[in-house]
């Protein structure tokens, strides 16, 4: 059976590497500047599922989508009650489903003012933080998007310091505390597995 992955674009890296080595999947990545754009997702999702062929779709064959909820406000699981057999990454979001959701609910109890990064997010922090919100342009702007934050929390996928680097520089530029939480890539291989399987 065929297996067709529709991910975000912000976990190429991840997803390559939890899929290296397993048979017939066809990943197909969508844009990584829908974070920013959340009621993108669903018609993204939905081209790519309407050109599918036949033998490609459920029963036949099986999608997987490489998302959480991600900012959809349940859009996303509206749409994959229309269409049974297509399953997505459990969780509202990345951080969710790479920290674990009892993790990342104690990070969010602790300090519900926090405002997180994985190792995409930091690397691209200015393009699509910085640049995305438009603070690059006008950085009066920046009490009105992070007056109500506290920390900036790096989840990181890898061990690689210049994320951690970035992170921190980022959450110096945010006038944010930071913390670093590695999550590595367990809980999120085995979803996928799980999904793909």
């Amino acid at each position: 059976m065929t297996v067709t992955v529709i991910a975000c674009g912000a976990l190429a890296s991840e997803l390559r590497a939890v899929l290296a080595g397993v048979g017939d999947v066809d990943v197909r990545f969508l844009p990584a500047n829908l974070h920013n754009r959340p009621d993108g997702i669903v018609p993204a999702v939905d081209a790519i599922v309407a050109g599918l062929p036949p033998d490609r779709l459920p029963p036949n064959g099986k999608v997987f989508l490489a998302y959480a909820d991600c900012g959809t406000g349940g859009a996303l699981d509206a749409y994959l009650a229309q269409h049974p057999g297509i399953g997505r990454l459990p969780g509202a979001h990345c951080y969710e489903f790479f920290a674990g959701s009892d993790r990342f609910a104690e990070l969010h109890d602790a300090e519900p003012g926090t405002f997180y990064l994985t190792d995409f997010l930091a690397k691209h922090f200015e393009a699509l933080v910085w640049e995305g919100l438009g603070l690059d342009r006008h950085p009066e702007l920046l009490p009105v998007y992070f007056g109500n934050y506290r920390r900036l929390v790096l989840l990181s996928q890898s061990d690689d310091h210049r994320v951690a680097d970035a992170a921190k520089a980022a959450a110096a530029k945010l006038g944010l505390s930071f913390e670093h939480v590695p999550t590595g890539l367990g809980r999120f291989a085995s979803a996928v597995s799980i999904g793909v399987a």
